[in-house]
């Protein structure tokens, strides 16, 4: 059995080796095909209250009478004329943004992008909506992301957060940030922990004959590791970065969410919207779309969203990379 395990082992290395070796050729194919063409990046902004309401007057065109529809048609067209003007320089803004996150939280790279479009317009009297999609994962990816989020709180920008499915551990992070945070009842919310695991493969190398070494300069600078022999020591350590971890992250929402107990909901223990808005994790339920509803007639709304498009080189080496890395 240990024999057919060391073989399967083996056969996933060449095989890495393999997969690696046809990406760097690949990679450099398409460089060579892609040589010249840029990085396309741009920035897509449309106003969701024409959206709206071009789907209003689709709904009505189909259920009114001809000469109802007709009629209201033309009651529209002088009351936009009187009022388009005036509401331009009245209402306010509600900028729409969206981060539907991933282990590394790489859409903060968009989402920096779209905060620094939206504080360049935007003041008190507007508002940001965010829409968060996460699990969490990565602490200082998930660091990073909040911090964008509270760059629109420093400059006194009402920022409200909705969630509509998940926003959990790094996904919590940053809607805690929010001045006020809306959820769909079945959302789900907290998890305020932190967890790390990771296989060791010391006893089977050992029981091969197989020798690891690993070399480091300073006390600190490896606690577990996968291939070594770990200590009730380095066991010690580890959990003591963990636990570091906890209390910067339970210290964050309580700056954030002074109304929480943050003691009673810093378990790890993730909850339904419902549930949350008993824990006062959550401030309102209701889904995202609704909230863009209460606002069409008093806001105007626009949605950003930052496009970046790179060329199939750029990609394939930040895949080649990516995957060096988890080798290190």
């Amino acid at each position: 059995m240990l024999e057919l395990l060391f073989n399967f082992i083996l056969f996933l290395v060449k095989t890495a080796t393999l997969v690696v070796a046809f990406i760097i050729i690949t990679a450099f194919i398409a460089s060579l095909i892609g040589k010249g063409k840029k990085h396309e990046e741009h920035l897509d902004i449309s106003k969701i209250n024409d959206n709206y309401d071009s789907v209003k007057d689709t709904m009505e065109q189909v259920v009114l009478e001809k000469d109802e529809y007709k009629k209201l048609c033309k009651n529209k067209k002088k009351a936009l004329k009187a009022e388009k003007k005036i509401e331009a320089q009245t209402k306010p803004n509600l900028f729409l943004l969206e981060f539907d996150g991933d282990i590394r939280a790489s859409a903060v790279d968009s989402l920096r992008e779209e905060v620094t479009a939206v504080l360049s317009k935007a003041n008190s009297k507007d508002e940001v909506l965010v829409m968060v999609e996460s699990p969490g994962g990565m602490v200082h990816s998930y660091g990073l992301a909040a911090s964008q989020l509270d760059r629109i709180r420093q400059r006194g920008i009402p920022l409200t957060v909705a969630i509509d499915k998940v926003a959990a551990s790094g996904g919590y992070m940053m809607a805690c940030v929010a001045n006020k945070i809306i959820a769909a009842p079945f959302a789900i919310l907290g998890s305020i922990g932190v967890v790390a695991q990771m296989p060791n493969f010391h006893r089977f190398l050992d029981k091969h004959n197989i020798d690891f070494e690993q070399h480091t300069a300073g006390e600190y600078k490896r606690t577990l590791t996968m291939f070594g022999k770990n200590t009730n020591e380095d066991r010690k350590r580890f959990q003591e970065e963990l636990e570091e971890t906890q209390v910067l992250f339970k210290d964050f929402v309580k700056t954030h969410r002074h109304q929480v107990d943050i003691n009673e909901v810093a378990t790890g223990k993730h909850w339904y919207g419902s549930d949350a808005l008993k824990y006062k994790l959550v401030d309102e339920l209701a889904t995202s779309d609704d909230y863009i509803l209460s606002k069409l007639d008093t806001h105007n709304i626009f949605k950003l969203e930052y496009v970046s498009k790179k060329p199939l080189s750029e990609k394939l080496s930040g895949f080649l990379g990516n995957v060096l890395n988890m080798h290190r």
